[in-house]
């Protein structure tokens, strides 16, 4: 492997040396955690985001009460939001313990738990490969992307950071079990079941990690070394049995959960044409990442055809790059198959979304890949130099300084509703103002209501609206604030439009039956209340 220059040319066993990396490793440690904070710390004065933070913290009557026996088997058996995600509902449920609804201890949590990853996959990474500079590099460049943003400064997302660290840990569990199968010590049963557990525990986080049998393979081709021949393969894939049986399980239990899989999803075709051009905005966010908002509409039409067949052209380009040169650079390939496997769940071929294009959350781990691949890269080719290594010392520093300003710029946006709402319209709008994104206009109409502003609300709703006319939230939405302006006929018609589009959305049921009741119609607004229930889990920004 030192042919490929995977390991640091410092890398001494002397006593003397060994402390000396010792100390270099520390000290990277603390950098990285230093940069999460610089860049994310900011969040520790944010507000909850009224975009499923609600109903997953502050609207949440298990949730708020914390800790307990009745809550830790309620946390087991419902879903939150559709998503089946019970270690993470607990620290939900923890935190509200210790701090109570105090937004701000909440955000802190999710960066201490992504420091803990970046710190992880250093030393993950280096265990790996024996390289401590680039793999510093490469988890300095998951540490303060800007893309971590939405997975840092909204709370929602604790399913991103719990579930990587778990992600990690299993990975680094893995690494340990391959080292000690390879000398036939009796410690090796006991990293495999560590293994295991932790991906258990990842799964229960975000069932997102259910990918990572592939990453482990892809892992035994390089950087273990473990897959060189064709007869190599059944062997490592029967060693996966136990994981892809666990992974198959959690699959089931979430699509199980009711509301995952959008009821009625846009054809096929359209489907892969954005996966196919999602993959591709990804890649362009990583090396650029400009634009970033919190929701990105789907095209009403589609993606058009210039763009999918260029998408598809440059993949499948890239992709026969990869295999073409994997005998000389395998960290190509692997890097190339980890972001296009860990992706696939969640690039909108199965839809779990019915209003959006794709997601910079959705990004957390499978970039990973990427990054491993493009720092590799970079450092074979600054080692046929005579100056590469400081070149490429320097292009580092330049680029994570660059990166983390970047991230901190973009994570300053989740500061409250309003601004978050009022910058993604801007991101997703053509020069004129025009554009399609409803989930942002209904936001940004939330957070004025919030702020007593009716009319630029009322106004925000129309727009809505005359975007997507069939959104019950937002006629929902709109209901709540004519009532509060007196409009009584006008926020009854509202309600009765939610309920047009699904009878059984509770909250507008309870909404109409307040009207009706403000109204006088004492019979219509007790046949409201018998048919609503005391709390619903329908979302009211989504």
């Amino acid at each position: 492997m030192t042919s490929l220059g995977l390991r640091d040319q410092t890398m001494n066993t002397t006593p003397r040396a060994r402390k000396r990396e010792i100390m270099k490793v520390v000290g990277i440690c603390v950098l990285l955690a230093l940069a999460v904070l610089a860049v994310f710390g900011q969040t520790a004065r944010f507000e909850f985001v009224g975009y499923d933070d609600q109903l997953y913290v502050f609207q949440n009557p298990m949730v708020k009460k914390g800790l307990s026996v009745q809550a830790v088997g309620w946390a087991f058996t419902h879903a939150q939001v559709s998503n089946w995600i019970p270690l993470t509902t607990l620290s939900h449920m923890l935190d509200c313990q210790l701090f109570g609804l105090r937004a701000g201890d909440h955000h802190l949590v999710n960066v201490i738990w992504h420091a803990a990853t970046a710190v992880l996959l250093l030393l993950v990474l280096r265990q790996k490969t024996g390289s401590l500079w680039r793999s510093a590099f490469v988890a300095a460049l998951f540490a303060v992307h800007p893309l971590r943003a939405e997975s840092m400064a909204w709370v929602s997302e604790r399913k991103d950071v719990l579930s990587g660290f778990f992600f990690m840990l299993t990975i680094g569990a893995y690494v340990r079990y391959t080292e000690e199968f390879k000398v036939q010590s009796l410690k090796f049963k006991v990293f495999y079941g560590l293994s295991l557990f932790f991906f258990t525990l990842g799964l229960m986080a975000k069932s997102m990690v259910a990918t990572l049998p592939l990453v482990l393979l892809l892992l035994d081709y390089w950087p273990l070394g473990r897959w060189q021949e064709a007869r190599q393969f059944p062997g490592l894939i029967r060693e996966k049995i136990p994981l892809l049986a666990i992974a198959a399980a959690a699959c089931v239990v979430t699509a199980l959960m009711p509301g995952l899989l959008v009821a009625q999803p846009i054809p096929f075709l359209q489907r892969v044409g954005n996966a196919l051009v999602s993959y591709v905005v990804y890649l362009r966010q990583m090396i650029f990442p400009a634009d970033l908002a919190a929701h990105y509409p789907n095209a009403p039409d589609g993606q058009p055809l210039w763009m999918v067949c260029g998408a598809l052209v440059l993949l499948a380009a890239i992709s026969a790059g990869a295999v073409a040169c994997r005998k000389k650079f395998p960290f190509l390939l692997m890097g190339w198959l980890w972001y296009v496997g860990m992706l696939f769940p969640v690039i909108g071929i199965i839809q779990i979304s019915s209003d959006a294009a794709h997601a910079d959350r959705y990004t957390y781990l499978p970039e990973i890949g990427l990054a491993m691949a493009a720092v590799w890269v970079a450092g074979c080719w600054s080692a046929k130099w005579k100056e590469g290594r400081v070149l490429g010392v320097c292009l580092m520093v330049a680029m994570i300084g660059t990166l983390t300003v970047w991230g901190r710029n973009q994570t300053a946006y989740w500061r409250n509703d309003e601004l978050l709402w009022a910058r993604s319209l801007a991101r997703t709008s053509d020069s004129r103002g025009h554009g399609f994104n409803s989930v942002a206009h209904n936001g940004l109409g939330n957070a004025l209501s919030k702020k007593g502003n009716k009319k630029e609300a009322i106004a925000e709703y129309h727009r809505d609206l005359q975007i997507n006319p069939a959104y019950k939230v937002a006629h929902y939405n709109l209901g709540i604030a004519l009532a509060d302006q007196g409009a009584a006929a006008e926020a009854i018609a509202e309600y009765r439009f939610a309920l047009e589009i699904n009878p059984d959305y509770l909250k507008a049921r309870q909404g109409l039956g307040k009207a009706l009741l403000r109204k006088g119609d004492f019979a219509g607004a007790m046949a409201c209340f018998q048919k609503a229930t005391p709390w619903s889990p329908d979302p009211l920004t989504r």
